[in-house]
């Protein structure tokens, strides 16, 4: 992307200007892929893939949200996507502005402040139906509060059950999930693929 160095330091700007609360995330609409992390907290690499091949942007369409997401770890993001287009008038980049909503909600639960992320978008949630990052967030984040637990207490046993639970709901069909899921768990990928082999026979 012949662009990259100056989107590049447009997120680390805003990451540095939002320290720690922004992560920013530079998408290579031409290979759909991650092309810049500023900030990451998403657990995400780059060269990962961006997943937005689903997404068909309109001749207008600059801006997608604010919208809420989840995190890994379950932090409440509050998400905003911009166009970047070239010189061609084409859509060549995707930045991704993700500020972690944690510190607010709080402030929000204790004084009753209505300074939550926005409501879910039924045109939102279609353009990011095929995101297995946030499925899989939203899987592990129910599993969580179904068993009473926290991602931080897991112990070894927990772990693989949340792994074998995932892998029931369909969570590692996508390119580079395995590896997603592991280091959200603090597990080696080999582990996880172990896990998976034995359910799988």
């Amino acid at each position: 992307m012949k662009y990259i160095e100056n989107y590049k330091r447009m997120a680390d700007g805003i990451a540095a200007l939002m320290h720690p609360h922004a992560e920013v995330v530079v998408h290579d609409i031409a290979v759909q892929k991650i092309a810049y992390l500023a900030n990451n907290y998403s657990n995400r690499d780059v060269g990962s893939p961006s997943l937005m091949d689903e997404i068909d942007f309109a001749d207008g369409d600059t801006l997608l949200g604010p919208y809420r997401k989840v995190n890994w770890d379950g932090k409440v993001l509050k998400s905003i996507s911009i166009v970047m287009k070239g010189p061609d008038e084409k859509p060549e980049a995707m930045i991704c502005i993700n500020l972690d909503m944690s510190e607010i909600d709080k402030m929000h639960q204790v004084l009753g402040l209505m300074l939550g992320a926005p409501e879910e978008n039924a045109q939102i949630d279609a353009l990011f139906q095929d995101d297995w990052y946030d499925r899989i967030n939203q899987s592990i984040q129910e599993w969580l509060h179904g068993q009473n637990l926290s991602l931080q207490s897991l112990n070894r046993t927990e772990k693989r059950d949340l792994v074998l639970a995932l892998e029931d709901k369909g969570a590692f069909q996508g390119q580079g999930s395995a590896n997603y899921v592991a280091r959200c768990l603090g597990l080696g990928r080999a582990t996880v693929y172990k896990y998976l082999k034995e359910v799988r026979r």
